[in-house]
Order: C-alpha cells, then sequence, then structure tokens
C-alpha cells in the first residue's frame, strides 16, 4: 500500500484502515498504541476537541470519541505515519501534488469539488463526496524543498464529525 492508497482510501470512505469517526479513543489507541495528547489534555484532563497525535495522523477526540481523522503532510520533507496506517513503510516522501491526487480520485471514482470556503490566495481545497474528506493544498513556502513551486501541494486531508 501508498501513501496515495492511503489517501484515496481515505477521501472515498472517510476512514484510514480500521480508523473512523466515532470510535472511542481506547479503542484507536489498542489499535495504534499510546497517542501524544495535545498539551491542553495535560492541563485540563477532560477537555475536549483537541488532538492526539501519531506522527503525521491526528485524531481529534471529543467526549473520549473520535471526532476528526487527519493526515498531515509536509511537501519537500519525509513525514511518518503510524505502520498501522501506512503498513509498508513508515516514513515517505510527503510530498503529494493536486493534480496527482485529483487524478487518484478520479481512477478511482470518487467524487469531488471545489471547497470554495477553503480556496482563496496561495491556497485550494477540495471536498470529496460522499464521505466529505476535505483535501488543503497551497504553493510551497520557502522552506518547503520541492521541485514544483508553482504548483499546489497536499498539506492535509480531514474529516470532522460533529
Amino acid at each position: 500500500m501508498t501513501l496515495m492508497d492511503v489517501l484515496v482510501s481515505f477521501a472515498r470512505t472517510g476512514r484510514v484502515g480500521p480508523l473512523h469517526c466515532g470510535m472511542s479513543l481506547a479503542e484507536a489507541e489498542d489499535l495504534l498504541g499510546p497517542g501524544r495528547p495535545h498539551p491542553a489534555h495535560i492541563l485540563c484532563p477532560g477537555i475536549d476537541g483537541y488532538p492526539y497525535s501519531w506522527d503525521g495522523l491526528q485524531l481529534m477526540v471529543t467526549q473520549r470519541a473520535v471526532s476528526g481523522i487527519w493526515i498531515n503532510l509536509w511537501p519537500g520533507s519525509t513525514a511518518r505515519l503510524p505502520p498501522l496506517v501506512l503498513t509498508e513503510s513508515e516514513s515517505f516522501e510527503a510530498t503529494v501534488l493536486r493534480e496527482d491526487l485529483t487524478a487518484a480520485l478520479d481512477d478511482a471514482g470518487c467524487r469531488h469539488v471545489v471547497n470554495s470556503r477553503l480556496t482563496f490566495g496561495r491556497q485550494s481545497s477540495l471536498v470529496t463526496q460522499p464521505a466529505d474528506v476535505c483535501a488543503v493544498f497551497s504553493l510551497p513556502g520557502r522552506d518547503n524543498h520541492v521541485p514544483h513551486r508553482d504548483r499546489h501541494h497536499l498539506d492535509v486531508m480531514h474529516l470532522r464529525r460533529a
């Protein structure tokens, strides 16, 4: 399985492997191991709406249940996802061009539309249908070491459920 396979599957289903919104944090930690809680959890242990992280994977937690899933990428760098998510490679090249992702979504029959709320300035966004996964792209910053500086790169894919 490649990073693109993970991204397309997430876009189509709203799931990252067995991870899904609505599962308990305890179930997620049984699968992934203990997550790294946001510092707000340490200061206020019962606080809601902050992420637990496993490298490039974040799960938003509300009332001890997963309410959001985020895959964070850093174009031009090497990123990490837990082995449960990307089984063949714990670290990977984190550069994904917008046109490569949209072509993969089209090939998989995953519909997507422009997300006008997050398309402005140097960034663009799309939302997949029917899973409602949002992908946000941007032009690279000066610290992003990528060959195509004039093209939009994927920064994050996320799903948020109330």
